[in-house]
């Protein structure tokens, strides 16, 4: 299937479940809006993408206190249905439908995948919860959206590895949504939306294809810029000390570094 053919299909699923993911934005909206859609495109395009998706010796390990995964962005490393599945959620009709689910405007895809691209998580990597940065590369545009498509077969619960949104704050209980195979998780990206992936706990890769959208202004009125914020879990009280400290420092780095020190290197580097 072609970029169009797969951008179509999910178009149209996005279409004909608009009420219920529209209702579900709206009534989660107040602290963190989400939604989540499955079986999003047809079976055998899913399967493929979890069958050709690269060996965690073709990705970048990023591996601190603050998150352990594996991470790609050079599309053009890896099998091409990846990039074709992953450039359809930037389709303009995709688009549109989101904007229309979540009761936005002017939402713009990032084709230079700004920490967006290919995730893989296996036993006991993470990522703690945490703030996305606030702006895209460059700081012009805001974070609104976060898309993440799931590619895992009979990914099931007690196999760790899940989404959770954390609209009470750190301190209280996740809305945990699983990372079921072929389903969207469409979530807010602002000064509130703490979200993490809980440990994985079985030997197993746990895979995610995910894009941002980005606006002229930012989801809240208030919403002001921040770098990427993490926190411990509520059982880690001094991870929690540690990376607020972190967190602290790194902002006043921002001040005084308005792109930060170095560039990040999370970004597709396409051939001319």
């Amino acid at each position: 299937m072609t970029i169009k053919e797969i951008s179509e299909y999910i178009y149209q699923q996005l279409k004909l479940n608009k009420e219920v993911l529209s209702k579900q934005y709206f009534l989660s909206k107040p602290t963190i809006g989400y939604f989540y859609l499955d079986n999003v495109l047809p079976n055998e395009i899913a399967l493929k993408c979890a069958e050709l998706f690269p060996d965690k010796s073709n990705m970048r390990l990023l591996k601190s206190i603050r998150e352990n995964k594996y991470v790609s962005a050079q599309m053009n490393k890896h099998h091409s249905i990846l990039e074709t599945v992953l450039y359809a959620f930037q389709d303009p009709k995709v688009v549109n439908a989101v904007n229309e689910i979540c009761g936005l405007k002017s939402l713009q895809p990032d084709t230079s995948l700004y920490a967006g691209g290919l995730s893989l998580m296996k036993e006991k990597q993470f990522l703690n919860p945490h703030l996305d940065n606030s702006h895209d590369a460059e700081r012009q545009l805001w974070r609104a959206l976060n898309l993440l498509y799931y590619v895992t077969p009979n990914w099931e619960t007690n196999n760790g590895g899940h989404l959770e949104l954390w609209p009470n704050g750190t301190k209280k209980e996740p809305i945990v949504i699983e990372s079921k195979f072929n389903r969207l998780v469409v979530m807010a990206t602002h000064q509130k939306s703490w979200h993490s992936v809980s440990p994985v706990l079985l030997d197993k890769n746990r895979c995610c294809i995910s894009n941002y959208y980005f606006s002229e202004v930012p989801l809240l009125k208030d919403d002001i810029f921040h770098v990427t914020t993490y926190k411990g879990r509520p059982e880690e009280p001094v991870k929690d000390i540690v990376l607020t400290f972190d967190a602290k420092l790194r902002m006043l780095v921002r001040k005084f570094f308005k792109k930060g020190v170095k560039k990040n290197p999370h970004i597709y580097k396409k051939d001319n």
